[in-house]
């Protein structure tokens, strides 16, 4: 649409920009957009659950790091996006690994990686990212869930889980039965087995760690912010009141607060 357009116009006259493809360790190819200002200094951007690196939350993030002349990197998760792979409804670990692949790509490249941002399942796997790999300084967590069994039914359905016990998978359907998505047994096995609070308290203190949550988040609720911000070492955490999930009317105020924490921590 021309909202989307005047957006991306905006970013590509910021930063040359530059379609890239990373390698997963499963071989699969990672399809991404390098946002070069002139400096080395990158973040890497990294969308939420059915999203895409064409989210307008990350393009907006992305204008915001672009127009105070930090290089941005925005990719599609395997399965997601332009990316090869299978969809898949858990995936974090997976997603993280992805992750590494790129922030290795970059480095190669002679980037200098000055943080990783990721919103709502993103956000998650950033988490499981630092407490993994130790190779990036900076994090920044928007609107991550921290208890990862909460909010399954509410998304694919009451009584979802007892069915896709019994019958080894779910597919969740739109309004007009159209299949969005396939939910196996696996995948969401793999989702309730990933345990955030592991995750935040093996994340080491030399790493910098912001979480910023909307108060109004219906999607994931602000306590679960609240429980990162007990545990991760090195921790910032900035509500933003009134806003929802995916920051809406609230754009402004959280690319300034990414930007800020980035300009203070990571450049």
């Amino acid at each position: 649409n021309l909202f989307n357009s005047k957006r991306l116009y905006h970013l590509c006259a910021a930063a040359s920009e530059e379609r890239v493809v990373v390698t997963n360790k499963d071989g699969e190819r990672l399809v991404g957009l390098l946002h070069h200002t002139g400096s080395n200094k990158i973040v890497v951007l990294c969308h939420g659950f059915i999203a895409s690196k064409n989210d307008t939350l990350i393009l907006d993030l992305a204008a915001a790091l672009t127009k105070k002349g930090i290089s941005v990197f925005r990719f599609d998760f395997s399965g997601n996006g332009e990316s090869e792979g299978e969809f898949e409804y858990g995936n974090y670990r997976k997603e993280a690994d992805d992750l590494h692949s790129v922030v290795l790509y970059l480095y190669e490249k002679g980037y200098d990686i000055t943080a990783v941002v990721g919103h709502s399942k993103g956000g998650d796997v950033v988490i499981l990212y630092a407490s993994v790999y130790d190779d990036v300084r900076t994090i920044v967590n928007l609107s991550g869930r921290f208890d990862l069994t909460k909010g399954i039914e509410e998304r694919i359905g009451e009584g979802s889980i007892n069915r896709i016990n019994k019958e080894g998978y779910l597919d969740v359907k739109d309004k007009s039965e159209h299949v969005n998505y396939r939910v196996t047994k696996e995948s969401l096995m793999e989702r309730l087995n990933t345990d955030m609070r592991a995750a935040s308290v093996s994340i080491s203190e030399e790493c910098r760690f912001l979480t910023v949550h909307g108060s109004a988040d219906k999607t994931i609720p602000v306590e679960d912010a609240y429980e990162f911000a007990k545990l991760i070492p090195n921790h910032k955490l900035h509500v933003i009141e009134g806003a929802n999930h995916n920051y809406t009317a609230h754009r402004k105020e959280v690319a300034d607060a990414v930007v800020d924490f980035i300009m203070v921590n990571g450049v």
